[in-house]
């Protein structure tokens, strides 16, 4: 049984980890001792950088200009705001990390309670560990193809193990790959966006988008696409600076990973918004056509870069995904709980992705489109109680598990009902609204954000969270 289950109380994460990389961290979700606390603020630039350097990334940017209908400066505007939107709140949730010293998911505890959490927790497990994991190893196996002639399923395999080997050993073996991995892909990929850029014409037309949508709905689908995309690290943040002391400098902490994310993502998004501009794609294959007119050398090491940068993304998915499944009350070995949920994550997200392989393009979009409409919900209500709670020391709930708080849970889910039943613009459903106004495009991750914040904020100021832990407070 593992100690979440045994114990109300705050427990340390036994065995001895410290700064070993080439070791198993053990233990899961519990606080890291002090001890063990180890790090730099400026780790977290390159630790959120790296996993953004990759093809998913850039075929966000080729969606708005390609798919969504938006002229590139029209596209550099959305792509500009939806980032700094997630980023700031993806800087403010890491400042969390190294003052409580747990994972992000454990820290929601404190506005969902501890079991009203199950529903932000399984949403996270199924989306980053399985959901993003077969996204990024479709892309990585598409350009190892490229790269290699290899066949595809034979692509899916490789990069799928190098992933799981590494997200198995853990924290530090993960902070170290990306920090390796980053000077590697910054190079490659700046040396590919001056190419880009020379080559594209940013003043050409925008193309027909989806049928419907004007030019106001094919933005705000950018921007929520965008959004949604770079929001979906928020739910990890804590996750990568919980080991720093807790004396580290919060400001820091936040501005080096929001700008991680920030930079990364905006590049490269606007280098895919760029090459859209330059021809048509002359490839299927979508990191094929996005090479095709780079130096033949240019174009084999982009097409590394992108396998790397695959890899580098699924690490972080599949070591916090399996944290976040972990605090749903998995029993497991102690010492090997979050390694073994890892392994099993990497398993069932190769399947996924074996079958997505076909219509990757489509199987993107939708995605990225349906991420954000539980994550927005899920950060207002985060940001909410942060601001609620500011001056407050909640340890004593976070592993309490008669700590009820269902301001959370009922927020999001009428955060969710709302803003999909009415705004949602996806192939599978379209809302009320999106239906007699289809120009509208997709304000859902907006409308659930707000939403939950505002319902989260009235609730919670009329019934105090109940449990033995929080009358300590």
């Amino acid at each position: 049984m593992s100690l979440v289950e045994e114990n109300d109380v705050e427990p340390l994460r036994e065995g001895s980890y410290g700064t070993k990389v080439v070791a198993v961290e053990p233990g899961g979700i519990e606080k890291i001792p002090l001890a063990d606390r180890h790090g730099t603020p400026l780790n977290l630039f390159w630790t959120w950088a790296s996993p953004n350097l990759e093809f998913a990334t850039i075929y966000l940017g080729v969606l708005a200009t390609l798919v969504f209908g938006l002229t590139f400066w029209q596209a550099v505007a959305a792509i500009v705001l939806g980032n700094a939107l997630s980023s700031i709140a993806h800087g403010v949730l890491s400042a969390r990390g190294p003052v409580h010293g747990v994972p992000e998911m454990v820290l929601s505890r404190g506005a969902f309670g501890f079991w009203g959490n199950l529903l932000p927790a399984g949403f996270l497990s199924v989306t980053a560990g399985i959901g993003w994991f077969a996204v990024n190893s479709v892309s990585a196996s598409f350009a190892l193809n490229a790269l290699t002639d290899l066949p595809t399923w034979a692509c899916l395999v490789v990069v799928v193990l190098a992933q799981v080997a590494i997200a198995f050993f853990g924290h530090n073996f993960v902070h170290s790959f990306e920090r390796w991995a980053f000077p590697v892909l910054a190079v490659i990929f700046v040396i590919g966006t001056v190419v880009v850029l020379s080559k594209s014409h940013p003043g050409a037309p925008a193309g027909d988008g989806i049928p419907g949508v004007g030019t106001v709905g094919g933005f705000l689908l950018t921007l929520a696409a965008v959004f949604g995309y770079a929001s979906g690290w928020n739910p990890y943040a804590a996750d990568y600076t919980r080991y720093l002391p807790p004396d580290t400098n919060r400001r820091q902490v936040g501005i080096f990973a929001g700008l991680g994310i920030f930079v990364a993502c905006t590049v490269l998004q606007i280098v895919g918004a760029a090459s859209v501009t330059i021809g048509p794609p002359a490839s299927d294959n979508p990191t094929t056509a996005f090479v095709d007119t780079m130096p033949s050398l240019l174009a084999n090491l982009t097409l590394l870069a992108i396998v790397i940068g695959g890899i580098s993304a699924n690490v972080l998915n599949i070591y916090s995904g399996s944290m976040s499944f972990l605090t749903m009350g998995v029993k497991l070995p102690a010492h090997l709980r979050r390694a073994l949920v890892a392994l099993t994550f990497g398993v069932i997200g190769f399947v996924v992705a074996y079958f997505g392989l076909e219509d990757a393009g489509h199987n993107y979009e939708n995605f990225l489109l349906v991420i954000g409409y539980w994550i927005a919900p899920w950060l207002g209500i985060a940001l909410t109680d942060l601001w609620m709670r500011r001056g407050e020391d909640y340890s004593a709930v976070l592993y309490d598990r008669t700590y009820a708080n269902w301001a959370g849970p009922i927020a999001m889910v009428t955060g969710l009902v709302v803003s999909i039943g009415l705004f949602s613009n996806q192939a599978q459903y379209t809302g009320l609204v999106v239906r007699s106004s289809p120009g509208i495009g997709d304000v859902t991750p907006i409308v659930g954000f707000l939403l939950a914040a505002v319902v989260y904020f009235g609730i919670r100021s009329v019934f105090r969270p109940t449990g033995r832990g929080y009358s300590q407070i």
